[in-house]
């Protein structure tokens, strides 16, 4: 039986009880239902754009060790383990260690707990460290970095003439006895030329030496403020004040002397000046 005399049976079956409008709208319906479901659930055909050519991928080489190319990826590699010792190389090559751990000294006399909080220690600690080499920083660059990117040096020779200027920097601070014990440490010593000290033996006994005159001058700096605690705690002795401390009393006093006499400014032109030039 096909769709048309069905359709005619159910018209005739409802013509009596329906509304002529309300059959016809049923009947339409009924007829475009099919269709309309298909044309939503038949997904769109995108356009087939017209076949290219397969071209090969580059071959990316950067650099060479020996005789063998290197890859991107390896010298991405090797980069980024690189920059994961700048903090060492900044600890350990420049004059940062002396600078923080008078800055950090000084705040332990004043007594102030955390104030200055550490992160403006550490600013003041790097901008002061940025002054002191600033001149080794230019010597490195002009000498080795610049002539390097410029392809005028290859790596090794540009490594050599950038390393130059803080090997002088670090022996003009070294002491003889740190030098001379890290000497015997390693099996290298005696040399003829400080250009003979090897660069592991030289960061070392410069780091021992730059801890050395950082509490000698964090001493000089905690005499003051001692002898203030000092007599703080005479006179609450004498006036039977056991149960107050001292330090409540003697903190005003050591704040008001380190102001008086213009302390930041002293502590830190004496900690420029404390650098032997190169």
């Amino acid at each position: 039986m096909s769709l048309l005399h069905v359709l005619r049976r159910a018209a005739a079956a409802c013509r009596a009880t329906w509304p002529a409008w309300l059959l016809a709208a049923c009947l339409l319906s009924a007829v475009l239902a099919p269709s309309i479901a298909f044309a939503q659930a038949a997904p769109a055909v995108p356009a087939v754009p017209a076949a290219s050519p397969a071209q090969p991928l580059p071959s990316v080489e950067v650099g060479n060790i020996g005789n063998q190319p290197v890859s991107l990826p390896l010298q991405v590699l090797a980069l980024m383990t690189g920059i994961t010792l700048l903090p060492a190389a900044l600890l350990g090559l420049t004059a940062f260690t002396r600078i923080i751990i008078v800055l950090g000294l000084l705040r332990q006399a004043l007594g102030t707990g955390q104030t200055p909080s550490n992160q403006v220690l550490l600013a003041l600690a790097l901008f002061l460290t940025s002054m002191v080499m600033m001149p080794v920083f230019d010597q490195a660059w002009t000498a080795g970095i610049a002539p390097y990117l410029d392809d005028q040096l290859d790596f090794r020779a540009a490594w050599a003439a950038a390393s130059e200027p803080f090997r002088g920097f670090m022996l003009a601070q070294v002491r003889e006895t740190d030098l001379m014990t890290f000497a015997g440490l390693s099996n290298s010593g005696p040399y003829a030329t400080p250009q003979d000290v090897p660069f592991g033996v030289l960061a070392a006994s410069f780091l021992t030496s730059e801890l050395k005159t950082a509490f000698e001058i964090a001493f000089l700096i905690y005499i003051p403020f001692v002898i203030i605690d000092l007599v703080v705690a005479s006179v609450l002795m004498s006036m039977g004040m056991m149960m107050l401390s001292p330090m409540l009393i003697s903190a005003p006093f050591k704040i008001l002397l380190f102001v008086l006499v213009d302390g930041w400014v002293l502590v830190v032109g004496s900690l420029a000046a404390s650098f032997n030039p190169v």
